[in-house]
């Protein structure tokens, strides 16, 4: 192999990517994908208004204030005390609700209880109080947006709606399409006629498919990322980003998304070839990558999700009383290192496009049959 023909067949990749990328990003069959990509930036603009709405709402609120509170004072508020201790240690609360209930007795009759609810907030967290006969009975401290909180939320919309689903099924809805939809167009016969070896027209698309995946997903994730962020305050975003590796947290989920995109692309280029019906290899993919952490341990690295899992910054806590079967699909028990989840994902995806190699080799084209 000399330099020429390496020269020869980049132009042909080139070339291939060109003609296939207009086809990649306006093909109708995969608008959805747009959508897909969409939806969980759309959950986090959402999350960020409905947050940024009341935090105005408890800062105007605190403005009613008679003294200015902490969290502190609003922690130190218990069961059992009464209303004139409360009103003491934090004033009159800026919104008070009482009515009268009538109470049945065992004995017979009813007697009257007095209940109060007030509300206070310190600008960033709310407390709320039920009275009975002027003695609390009820305390709900509700805390105000917290970084740790939101980090762990978008670490679990990221592992287990994005990565799993979203970048999943896209790379199913364009991979499997580069051949399989050429085949239903019927125009597959033409690539086939020219002077271009099928390995590398093979190349050409996958790398062109890659392209379009990395370009809608990473953006989805880069646009996520910033939505995430919007709604807090600048000094709280400076410290998540620059004290708290907020900025190596945002380049690893690029990264990690590219990556997926690169896997799941690579298993589904061979499936699109290898199958005529896309929902059983989709599903037989799907499942074991859902049942990954059930699987050996050797078993377990012919893989995407294994890779991936290691390679995210977040860990995903389990609560206690989580169903164990859940539990395990959220752990991950046996991480690997950063490189050694690289190199992983690379050589899966090297293996599946050596499968396509080979069967592009013997595919041949009937179209009465699809």
């Amino acid at each position: 192999m000399n330099r020429s023909t390496i020269k020869l067949w980049w132009a042909q990749i080139k070339s291939v990517i060109r003609l296939e990328m207009k086809k990649t990003f306006f093909a109708k069959r995969g608008l959805w994908v747009y959508v897909l990509a969409l939806l969980p930036f759309l959950l986090f603009i959402g999350h960020a208004i409905a947050t940024s709405h009341q935090r105005d709402r408890r800062a105007q609120l605190a403005l009613r204030n008679q003294k200015q509170l902490t969290s502190q004072d609003l922690q130190a508020i218990k069961s059992g005390m009464t209303s004139e201790e409360v009103i003491a240690l934090l004033g009159k609360p800026p919104i008070r609700f009482h009515w009268n209930e009538q109470r049945p007795l065992e004995a017979g009759g009813s007697v009257n209880v007095a209940r109060e609810r007030y509300h206070y907030s310190d600008g960033t967290n709310d407390l709320f109080l039920e009275l009975e006969d002027g003695k609390i009975e009820r305390v709900d401290f509700s805390e105000g947006s917290n970084l740790g909180e939101d980090a762990i939320m978008f670490a679990g919309v990221f592992q287990f709606f994005y990565i799993r689903l979203a970048v999943f099924f896209g790379c199913l809805g364009i991979f499997m399409n580069l051949f399989r939809g050429e085949v239903l167009d019927r125009s597959l016969h033409f690539y086939f006629l020219a002077p271009i070896r099928r390995e590398v027209l093979m190349v050409g698309k996958f790398l062109a498919g890659l392209l379009a995946t990395c370009v809608i997903f990473v953006t989805s994730e880069l646009l996520q990322i910033v939505a995430f962020t919007w709604h807090f305050s600048p000094n709280a975003r400076d410290l998540y980003l620059y004290h708290h590796h907020g900025l190596a947290h945002a380049a690893t989920y690029l990264g990690v998304t590219a990556l997926a995109c690169l896997g799941y692309g690579a298993f589904f280029l061979a499936a699109g070839m290898l199958f005529r019906n896309p929902i059983l290899p989709a599903a037989t993919i799907l499942i074991w990558e859902a049942v990954n952490p059930f699987l050996p341990p050797l078993l377990k690295q012919i893989s995407v999700i294994y890779y991936l899992k290691s390679l995210c910054p977040v860990s995903v806590p389990t609560p206690p009383g989580t169903p164990p079967l859940f539990a395990l699909l959220v752990s991950n028990p046996d991480p690997v290192s950063g490189a050694v989840a690289v190199v992983g994902v690379v050589t899966v995806a090297l293996l599946a496009l050596s499968a396509s190699g080979l069967q592009v080799r013997r595919m041949e084209i009937n179209y009465t049959t699809e």
